[in-house]
């Protein structure tokens, strides 16, 4: 599909979308045709679209990316969804090949010592999964939100990404976090015990630390760059400039 008919498809998308409830946004999706991922970090908005699809038993396929480097909670989470909602979450993981290149020109925990290493980090140990799990898709769901950061404030129910040739969903961006924490607690979904002490958004355990009071949703993700829009790259293209080269080529 071309750009300008991609967007002009999400363009309408987006103006069906903002006028239903979850179940109905999420309904719509899984009755188009084309593959529909959604894609879980298991964070409590991902929750509830993952309860949603599978209260429903919605034809859209459930992922996640499993980086190595997530809280042990989070882990032990992902087997308590599918058992709790009956459903298949499919793994991906990073290269082995290219997490050793990547600790071989930057460390382990090279990470912390520059922008350039955290954004070739989320390179391998994300995007490249992402990749492979959003492959063939025609629509990726996510759990992006307005009230989560500055740099998500104008996120739409739906928008094309040219660069992955698909539409991006995103059916809880008018949800602030108070309706959501409403929802799981009406609906009794799980959500992972470190929402409870401080974490807010939770990503790769090494990368995420409790916020402080009155500090910004997102606060706490990569909190020793300056950066206060500072992403991984899987929703903000530009924030993932800096890659290890392939396996097969480096050194």
């Amino acid at each position: 599909m071309t750009t300008p008919s991609l967007e002009a498809k999400a363009k309408a998308l987006n103006e069906k979308l903002e006028g239903l409830d979850l179940a109905g946004r999420l309904a719509l999706v899984a009755g188009l045709e084309g593959r529909a991922v959604f894609t879980t970090s298991l964070g409590i908005e991902d929750q509830v679209i993952t309860a949603g699809i599978g209260t429903n038993r919605l034809d859209i396929e459930v992922s996640t990316l499993k980086t190595g480097r997530l809280f042990n909670e989070t882990v032990a989470l992902i087997d308590k969804t599918e058992e709790t909602y009956g459903i298949l979450i499919k793994r991906y993981y990073p290269e082995k090949a290219d997490i050793e290149a990547y600790v071989a020109q930057y460390g382990m925990n090279g990470f912390y010592e520059s922008v350039e290493a955290r954004h070739a980090c989320c390179g391998v140990r994300k995007l490249k999964p992402l990749a492979r799990a959003l492959e063939g898709a025609s629509y990726w769901i996510t759990g992006l939100r307005r009230g989560q950061s500055g740099n998500r404030a104008a996120t739409p129910f739906a928008e094309a990404d040219a660069e992955r040739g698909l539409i991006k969903i995103n059916p809880l961006a008018d949800w602030d976090i108070e309706k959501i924490r409403a929802h799981v607690a009406a609906e009794a979904i799980p959500v992972n015990p470190l929402h409870g002490r401080g974490y807010p958004s939770i990503g790769c355990e090494p990368c995420t630390r409790a916020i402080k009071p009155g500090e910004p949703e997102r606060a706490g993700r990569w909190w020793w760059e300056n950066d206060e829009k500072r992403e991984c790259g899987l929703h903000v293209a530009e924030a993932a400039s800096s890659v290890i080269p392939n396996a097969s080529n480096a050194a």
